[in-house]
């Protein structure tokens, strides 16, 4: 005979589980398959526990842990209008229940400013952050290791956004804290150390990056073991430094370490394997192998189309850049279908004016400007130059790449006035952040599924 007992009070099943029990048991079989990328068992898993977490009531605590728990987990996947309802209904019970100070209210202010970054809402994003900073100190005191994590994605945010002065001072805020509480060799410190290094790297600073690089793979190294996913992460990131210094060998060495790594630790079919894949093409693609970069791409792009979402955002980087491939051996008809793929799949994702939407645009734009096809060149060009306006501001770095297409656009359409206009603006710009600043904020690189950056987080 089934036992029964009221909703939130423990009932029981006929298998003599209890809803506890059959809630945790779904909690813990969906984080353990995200983390192993078997996507497909991960949300059915997330799915069954926000289902159960229902029948407890709609003020009841697991109600929203399990909401933040799904909505986290369509995120990751680029899944975001689904993840957005999730997070801010989560946000909304927590709210109601514990009160607008509690710690696990800024635990979904921070992954709701987490989503609100994704989709280039940067204005609604760094509110949110700050609100959680704001709530955490006063609950958990300033050198809570929480407050490091939300201090570590709002540098993350100033980094987006080129305030790189802010960034540093929250990224050292982050190390400080997390050296104090958790010692000087725990992974977080990693992350802090890595999270400078890529702030150094953006900056045009490769020479103050590469000792944090190490720092953090020793870390990395002690803790974990060589051959571990993570020091592959701090690999690939040391890899991409060794590439934009042209020292190709150099990275070519360590992107074949960290695909044989990710190979053997997470299985040929992983997407962190699909990234792996991705900046070995990048590089071949650089140098002119363009019959060794495009088989890599293709088994890229087979990979995240099977083991993610095919309207995953890490797709259109991959299409986009073959895409780029087949154009530069004047193969354009196979080119544009690649980049109307990638900039349907990226307008879908993140809307309209969202600044990758405006990178594919220029891609776009400038295939048609070689096959001669200039008036849907320059309309192309002038959306994107919208776009990153709107998203970052008329003074912001990533303004910069949109101006530099245009401008050369419209050398090459005799236009030389303009052109001049338009160079005059993006070299004020570059004056503003010194010789050596990197351009491009929305630049090829695809982050692994858990990236040595920012730290989402859980109930």
């Amino acid at each position: 005979m089934a036992l029964a007992s009221l909703p939130g009070t423990g009932r029981r099943l006929d298998s003599g589980v209890s809803a506890e029990g059959l809630w945790q048991k779904c909690v813990h079989e969906g984080r353990r398959a995200h983390r192993q990328a078997h996507y497909a068992e991960a949300e059915k898993h997330f799915n069954a526990a926000l289902q159960e977490a229902e029948s407890f009531g709609p003020l009841d605590p697991r109600l929203p842990a399990s909401l933040n728990d799904l909505g986290e987990f369509y995120r990751a996947q680029g899944t975001l209008t689904e993840a957005e309802k999730l997070l801010r209904t989560a946000l909304a019970i927590r709210q109601q229940v514990l009160g607008p100070e509690h710690p696990t209210v800024a635990e979904s202010l921070n992954n709701l400013a987490a989503l609100c970054a994704a989709q280039g809402n940067y204005a609604e994003a760094e509110p949110l952050y700050r609100r959680a900073l704001e709530v955490e100190e006063r609950a958990l005191g300033q050198a809570d290791p929480s407050v490091a994590a939300t201090l570590n994605n709002l540098a993350l945010l100033c980094k987006a956004l080129g305030r790189y002065g802010d960034a540093e001072l929250a990224f050292r805020q982050a190390l400080v804290i997390w050296q104090q509480c958790l010692g000087p060799e725990h992974a977080h410190v990693a992350t802090s150390l890595n999270n400078l290094a890529a702030l150094y790297y953006t900056q045009g600073k490769p020479t103050e990056a590469e000792p944090f690089y190490h720092q953090a793979l020793a870390i990395k190294e002690k803790a974990l073991g060589p051959q571990h996913p993570e020091v592959a992460t701090i690999l690939n990131n040391l890899g991409e430094l060794y590439r934009g210094q042209g020292k190709l060998a150099e990275a070519e060495t360590l992107y074949l370490q960290v695909l044989a790594i990710d190979e053997k630790a997470l299985g040929a079919e992983h997407p962190d394997v699909a990234s792996d894949l991705y900046h070995l093409a990048l590089l071949y693609d650089a140098r002119g192998r363009y019959a060794w970069a495009e088989p890599l791409y293709r088994r890229a792009l087979a990979i995240r189309e099977k083991s993610a979402l095919p309207h995953h955002s890490d797709v259109a980087s991959i299409l986009r850049n073959l895409g780029e491939l087949y154009s530069n051996q004047g193969s354009y008809s196979e080119a544009e279908l690649l980049h109307r793929r990638a900039l349907a799949v990226d307008e879908k994702l993140l809307g309209a004016d969202h600044p990758k939407v405006a990178a594919d645009l220029n891609d776009l734009a400038l295939l048609y400007d070689a096959q001669g096809n200039f008036a849907q060149a320059a309309a192309l060009l002038s959306r994107a130059l919208r776009i990153c306006e709107k998203a970052y501001g008329e003074e912001h770095p990533g303004v910069i790449p949109s101006l530099e297409y245009l401008a050369t656009f419209l050398r090459r359409t005799r236009r030389p006035a303009e052109a001049q206009k338009v160079e005059a603006r993006a070299k004020a710009i570059r004056a503003r952040l010194g010789p050596k600043a990197a351009a491009d904020p929305t630049g090829p690189a695809l982050l692994p599924c858990n990236p040595t950056g920012e730290l989402s987080r859980c109930a």
